[in-house]
């Protein structure tokens, strides 16, 4: 997953064919799976951090991005970029 670095900005395209761009918040490798965690550029730049919706993407070897498709997979998936995050958080404090 070298190609893909936090903060990079990546469109994508919603159930509706409407363009979106997202910014990469973080990434990692689970079980020999990549995955990132991006949020709206729009909601972003609003700076309203207790509003922003955070999504997790499975990024594919062509570095394609694609739903979770399981509830199991995305609750372990949620459940690492916790602990990422959590780990952030400590080190800031």
């Amino acid at each position: 997953m070298g190609n893909i670095e936090v903060g990079e900005i990546f469109t994508i395209t919603d159930e509706n064919d409407e363009e979106l761009e997202v910014e990469v918040l973080a990434a990692l490798n689970l079980e020999g799976t990549d995955y990132v965690a991006v949020a709206f550029v729009e909601d972003l730049q609003e700076e309203i951090e207790d509003d922003i919706d955070i999504f997790f993407l499975k990024v594919d070897q062509d570095g394609d991005f694609s739903a979770i498709d399981s509830d199991k997979e995305f609750d372990k998936v949620s459940a690492a970029f916790d602990e990422i995050m959590d780990e952030d958080e400590a080190e800031e404090n």
